[in-house]
């Protein structure tokens, strides 16, 4: 069965982006627009992003993770070290991350490399986390095949039995990657299909390129 969308169609008309109105450096730029995200009522969960890999068999895999951090000297998210998306980073450390707020009628594409942030960091974090997910942590052995999800239940009790009691200590499999933006894409949606398109590309640690692209 087919179904015509032909007639899905948005204009969009909310704002602009100008190159008369933008700071020198992208970060300060994706700061601002997560901010006005944070505060829009139609986005339930502004640090939702695509990260897009190459995968071990050179297919592109793209998913939602969710942003932990940001700074000038990255973006920081937290994953099994042993699931699909690490094993892909750990063979090509060139990754995309995607931010998309249609309430807004942006998104923001950044490309990177990911490294693995320190375990004193990691640790850190996974102390902030509500107890489920730390227990979540021990029971998934992510991306792996599973025969049911009895199977996943039985573990994560397992690991509840286990850490009774007790603080529930850091997986070493378990850990955070940071992504070293090169270049930032930032698209704001415009009439007729004319959308802004900014894109900075790095040329040192406090010099970006700017240009404009042709919607």
């Amino acid at each position: 069965m087919q179904k015509d969308l032909q007639d899905y169609r948005k204009s969009y008309e909310q704002s602009e982006l100008l190159e008369d109105r933008i700071p020198n450096h992208p970060t300060a730029l994706f700061a601002a627009w997560f901010e006005e995200a944070e505060s829009h009522p139609g986005i339930a969960e502004v640090n939702a992003m695509t990260l897009s890999t190459v995968g071990e068999d050179n297919f592109p895999q793209a998913r939602i993770v969710l942003l932990k951090s940001f700074d000038k000297e990255g973006f920081v998210f937290y994953t099994n070290y042993n699931s699909e998306k690490a094993r892909a980073i750990e063979k090509h450390k060139e990754v995309c991350l995607t931010f998309f707020w249609p309430s807004l009628e942006r998104q923001v594409i950044i490309k990177g490399k990911a490294t693995k942030n320190s375990e004193e960091e990691a640790t850190d974090y996974f102390k902030t986390r509500p107890r489920g997910s730390q227990l979540g942590a021990w029971a998934s052995n992510q991306s792996s095949p599973v025969a049911s999800r009895a199977e996943i239940e039985e573990r994560l009790k397992y690991f509840e039995d286990k850490f009774e009691g007790q603080e529930v200590p850091k997986p070493a499999h378990w850990g955070g990657y940071r992504v070293k933006a090169k270049s930032f894409e930032f698209w704001q949606g415009r009439v007729n299909r004319l959308h802004d398109r900014i894109l900075y590309e790095v040329e040192s640690e406090k010099n970006w390129n700017v240009k404009r692209l042709a919607p």
